[in-house]
């Protein structure tokens, strides 16, 4: 890049350096691509590829499902390598039925790193043994934290490379209840400083990078001078030329206000964060949609008692039919109000944080 802030430092994971420190979050179905994170990378911060229904599978039959999927995924790896020398990464949900498999695809394309949460990624090392490529979990405790670390270097002798903390701010799917969520009672910043209370106790050095309603460098800003050593940031970035999504999933961003964001229980038995429209109206006062499930992609939905088929109604959204879909985001999507290149919004970051490290130098 062309400028250097010298108060701000790259987030460093192994032999990576991802500068600015910003990691672009992974956004199913379909929303961040190759094209995307490409982008990300090219501006020296790290690109995510969503791997959750990263095929058309909802134009096969089901048992074609996994075999689209990984597909899909390695043409994506190959083409964001095509375009850009920088740092790639995959998120690959725990929670996936074909789990095992994208990973396996993911490690063999030599991604930089697997970010892996919707669940706790307790074999990813051993699906990762022999390769040299970071794997950060997503957890949203210390507690897990601990659970995972415990049980990493206990059955693989190994810790892991970075750890994303995700607060309840974030889009999409949450990790928490939905009491935790309306009564706020946890918090980043908390959850934050337990974790690096945690680390100092056990004498661990792993870097910690921030997720869940981090929108611009006064933010970024904020946990980096309370410890954090980078920040995930995905709402964003959707409203960028180079996000992979349907113009008509961006106009949602763009036309969403704070009344319009939402909680919903998704199928999948967690708590999901999106913006409210007609069909999200409708599955709130109990609409069902009559679906036959033929690949079961994620582990945790019953289909037998599911009130719709999550898969197809994210997929619906990424292709812009938001009459019968809705778009996941985070609690700031209603300060997205225009579409710009992803050159342009990691300077606009920069300087918010440089200005805002100015205005406290004051």
């Amino acid at each position: 890049m062309s400028f250097s802030i010298s108060e701000l430092r790259p987030l460093r994971i192994g032999e990576l350096s991802i500068f600015p420190p910003i990691i672009q979050g992974g956004m199913g179905v379909r929303v961040s691509r190759a094209n995307l994170a490409s982008a990300v990378a090219n501006e020296g911060c790290a690109g995510v590829i969503a791997t959750a229904g990263a095929g058309l599978f909802e134009d096969h039959p089901g048992a074609e499902f996994t075999n689209i999927n990984e597909i899909a995924l390695q043409k994506e790896i190959r083409t964001a390598r095509s375009l850009s020398k920088g740092v790639i990464g995959v998120n690959i949900m725990v929670a996936l039925s074909d789990y095992n498999r994208l990973v396996k695809t993911a490690v063999e394309e030599k991604v930089d790193l697997i970010i892996s949460g919707a669940g706790l990624p307790f074999n990813l090392p051993a699906l990762a043994a022999g390769t040299n490529t970071k794997l950060i979990p997503i957890v949203s405790s210390v507690r897990t934290f601990n659970i995972l670390c415990t049980r990493w270097k206990k059955q693989h002798n190994r810790l892991p490379d970075a750890v994303i903390i995700e607060g309840t701010k974030a889009g999409g799917h949450l990790g928490y209840s939905l009491e935790q969520i309306a009564g706020g009672t946890v918090t980043l910043e908390q959850t934050l400083r337990d974790v690096l209370a945690y680390q100092s106790e056990k004498n661990l050095n792993i870097p910690v990078v921030v997720a869940g309603g981090i929108f611009d460098g006064v933010e970024m800003r904020h946990f980096l001078e309370h410890g954090a050593s980078g920040v995930q940031m995905a709402t964003r970035f959707v409203c960028t030329h180079e996000c992979d999504v349907h113009p008509a999933f961006k106009q949602a961003y763009l036309d969403a206000t704070e009344a319009d964001i939402t909680l919903i229980k998704s199928p999948v038995g967690l708590p999901g964060r999106v913006i409210r429209n007609a069909f999200v109206e409708s599955i709130q006062k109990g609409l069902r949609v009559p679906f036959d499930c033929n690949y079961q992609c994620l582990r945790t939905c019953d289909p037998d008692t599911a009130p719709y088929c999550i898969a197809r109604v994210l997929a619906e959204a990424a292709e812009g039919k938001m009459e019968q879909a809705f778009a996941f985001a985070g609690t700031n999507v209603s300060r997205c109000n225009e579409i710009i290149s992803v050159k342009e919004l990691i300077r606009k970051i920069v300087l918010e944080y440089t200005q805002a490290h100015a205005s406290a130098d004051r």
